[in-house]
């Protein structure tokens, strides 16, 4: 594409001009742009120049890995063309609140799919001193990456039954979970990415289930209604119910699903509320702040019922019946704190934020008499 340099003075904003024709360039250039290469196809001095670069890199529409570095598309800009996300800088963002905590200290990325290639918006490098780490300023063949196992428009039967793809390379190991803006079809995925050397097979198919939340999480904040990759209408099936064996409820209640916990208030009618939980393997513990209602009535009665679950295909579910015993601060390892610190990091994806961790908070335990788990919808 030529940019004329004469047409841009002649404009009514030459302003507006300068701005688009910047935009264009760097989309037409996807490894990016140096700043001189800017000034000889624009007519832009070069103060002007990085006027226009920094506000654009405010707004997420360009983008630098690090300094003196070449200028490339940022998230929205990428969004234009055509990289399946309607809102990237929501998905940047949560990125990196996410990245902040990742399940082992390995390099975690976040790509897209932009055909012919598979694109690395954004990484969080391991501390490692041997790590792996992406070029953002080179596209990467599909085939090259887990990622594009992912994210092709036809992925294979082991993919969309699993979700999850794990690549063994000649140096590394690469770990690809699908985000999905919709909460079916893929839009950009999460890599998790270690040398060889360090990791067996299983010890990264361990990190699974946590990748696997982050992705969900990741889809909720761009508005999907579910997390149910490659599980389309036309795909989901609702199979008779089956119990869920105790390491399945184990693994389940480590899930970013929130229970419903039922309680009696003192009228004796039923009183229900969504709740964060914990899971050891014989009790819940949850927290409540200082003010909520129903942490009165589990004092005065301390009968209770909770019930998790999964709205969507395989429809897993546990429901527990026990009795809830407010604790001590000694009672909790490391307090309270530690506890609402481990919840907010799984539910959210980051620490609970300084205004609610300073309020009053209460603990407590909830003793389980019986829990089960089923998995599919009865079929009569």
């Amino acid at each position: 594409m030529d940019f004329m340099k004469s047409s841009i003075t002649d404009l009514p904003v030459p302003a507006a001009g300068r701005t688009l024709g910047l935009l264009e360039l760097l989309l037409v250039n996807p490894r990016g742009l140096t700043p001189q290469e800017c000034v000889d196809r624009l007519d832009i001095s070069r103060s002007t120049l990085f006027e226009l670069l920094q506000t654009l890199k405010v707004l997420g529409y360009v983008d630098q890995t690090r300094a003196r570095a070449r200028y490339r598309p940022g998230p929205r800009l990428l969004a234009w063309r055509g990289t399946g996300m309607s809102n990237s800088q929501e998905l940047l963002s949560a990125f990196f609140q996410e990245a902040s905590t990742p399940p082992i200290d390995e390099t975690l990325a976040l790509a897209v799919s932009s055909p012919p290639h598979i694109l690395i918006l954004a990484q969080r490098e391991s501390s490692h001193r041997v790590r792996t780490a992406f070029d953002p300023d080179k596209p990467i063949f599909p085939e090259n990456t887990a990622a594009g196992s992912i994210l092709t428009p036809a992925p294979s039967e082991t993919v969309r039954s699993m979700g999850v793809h794990l690549k063994v390379g000649a140096e590394s190991l690469e770990l690809a979970i699908p985000i999905c803006e919709d909460g079916h079809t893929p839009s950009a995925a999460l890599l998790l990415s270690a040398p060889k050397y360090r990791h067996t097979l299983e010890e990264m198919l361990g990190h699974v289930e946590a990748m696997r939340q982050m992705a969900a999480r990741l889809s909720y904040r761009l508005g999907a209604p579910v997390y149910a990759p490659y599980q389309g209408p036309a795909l989901s099936k609702i199979e008779p119910t089956t119990p869920l064996e105790k390491d399945e409820v184990k693994s389940f209640l480590q899930g970013p699903w929130v229970a419903s916990l039922a309680c009696i208030r003192p009228d004796g009618a039923p009183h229900v509320i969504p709740v964060w939980h914990e899971w050891d393997g014989g009790n819940f513990h949850v927290a409540a702040w200082s003010g909520s209602k129903w942490a009165d009535y589990l004092v005065e009665d301390p009968r209770v019922s909770l019930t998790v679950d999964e709205p969507w295909p395989p429809h897993r579910r546990v429901m527990a019946h026990g009795s809830a015993q407010l604790l001590a601060e000694d009672d909790i390892p490391h307090g309270v704190s530690a506890l609402l610190d481990r919840l907010s990091q799984r539910f959210l994806g980051q620490p609970l934020n300084t205004e609610l961790a300073a309020r009053p908070w209460r603990a407590f335990a909830i003793r389980i008499d019986k829990v089960q788990g089923w998995r599919g919808l009865r079929s009569e």
